[in-house]
C-alpha cells in the first residue's frame, strides 16, 4: 500500500468511527444551500412581479457524496482531512438553477453577485465558452454567511445557471457518457453527435430569446 492510499484509508477510518464532525461539516453545506436557494426564490417571486413571468422553472440541489469528495481529493493530490476538504473543495454544495431564457441567467447572476452578503470566488462562463463537448452553463463558486448558535461560518456553494435547453442536453449527455462497453469508433461517433446536437441548443435558445424579444417589443 502507497502513502497515498494509507492516507485514503486512514480518512475512511475517520469517517465510519468519528461521523459527528463530518455530519457536522455537510450540515454547514447543507444550510449554505438553504441560503442560496431562497435568495434565487425570492429574487423569482420579485421578478413575477416585474416581468411578464418567472425567470427560472427550477431549482436543484444536491450535497457530493462521500466517495466523490474523496476521488477529488485523490485526483488533486490534496490531504485527506475535512479542513483540507473546506479549503480546497469548492463544489462539494452545489445548487442548479434552471431558467427559461439566456439572458435570464446573466439577470439572475448580476443580482445574487450584487448582494452584499455574497462573495464571488471563481466564475467559468461555459455558455460564452462552451466545452469541447458541447456543455453550456454558467459556474459560480460563490462564498455566502450562515448563521449559526456558535456565530457566523462562511461556507463555499457552487451554482450553476441554465436553460431548459442546456439542462435537457447535460442530462442526456451525462447519462451517455457512462455507457460501457462502446468502442472507439462509436465514442467518436458520439461525440460528434453530441456537439452537433449542443450547437442545435444553442440555436433553440437564440430563436426562443429572439420571440421573447419581439414581443416584449409589441407589448410596449
Amino acid at each position: 500500500m502507497d502513502v497515498r492510499d494509507a492516507a485514503l484509508e486512514k480518512f475512511l477510518s475517520v469517517i465510519k468511527t468519528q461521523m459527528g464532525p463530518v455530519e457536522e461539516m455537510m450540515t454547514y453545506y447543507r444550510c449554505a444551500i438553504m441560503e442560496i436557494e431562497t435568495k434565487f426564490k425570492v429574487l423569482n417571486e420579485q421578478f413575477s412581479l416585474t416581468y411578464d413571468g418567472n425567470p427560472i422553472e427550477s431549482i436543484k440541489t444536491r450535497i457530493k457524496s462521500y466517495d466523490s469528495i474523496l476521488r477529488k481529493l485523490q485526483r488533486k493530490g490534496i490531504p485527506f482531512s475535512l479542513e483540507s476538504i473546506y479549503e480546497n473543495i469548492f463544489d462539494v454544495a452545489g445548487i442548479r438553477v434552471v431558467c427559461s431564457f439566456e439572458k435570464d441567467i446573466y439577470l439572475l447572476a448580476d443580482y445574487l453577485l450584487a448582494q452584499d452578503d455574497i462573495t464571488l470566488i471563481e466564475r467559468k462562463d461555459y455558455i460564452k465558452n462552451p466545452k469541447p463537448s458541447g456543455y453550456r452553463s454558467l459556474h459560480l463558486i460563490v462564498e455566502v454567511p450562515i448563521f449559526l448558535s456558535t456565530g457566523k461560518k462562511l461556507m463555499k456553494v457552487e451554482v450553476q445557471l441554465r436553460t431548459i435547453a442546456m439542462d435537457f442536453w447535460a442530462s442526456l449527455e451525462h447519462k451517455l457518457r457512462y455507457k460501457k462497453n462502446l468502442s472507439e469508433k462509436q465514442l467518436e461517433l458520439l461525440k460528434k453527435e453530441m456537439q452537433a446536437t449542443s450547437e442545435m441548443t444553442v440555436e433553440l435558445d437564440h430563436r426562443m430569446q429572439h420571440v421573447r424579444d419581439e414581443m416584449r417589443e409589441e407589448q410596449e
